[in-house]
């Protein structure tokens, strides 16, 4: 999977970065390196499935899909 991160020069130092695609992904970082390494563990919890909110119904059909 590919997507677009956006990094922004923050007035406080370092860079803010995130992903137009995913609505509040956010993160930041003091080096441009840092800010992608942390936004893309960001990525990857935003992603993560949470099995707590899964509450199928009887006739519902769950699938697991891998990009």
């Amino acid at each position: 999977m590919k997507l677009q991160i956006v990094l922004e020069p923050s007035d406080e130092g370092g860079y803010t970065v995130y992903v137009p695609a995913l609505p509040g992904c956010i993160s930041e970082g003091d080096t441009v390196d840092d800010a992608v390494r942390n936004i893309s563990e960001a990525i990857e919890l935003y992603l993560e499935p949470i099995e707590d909110d899964l509450v199928p119904g009887e006739r519902t059909l769950v699938r697991e899909l891998t990009l």
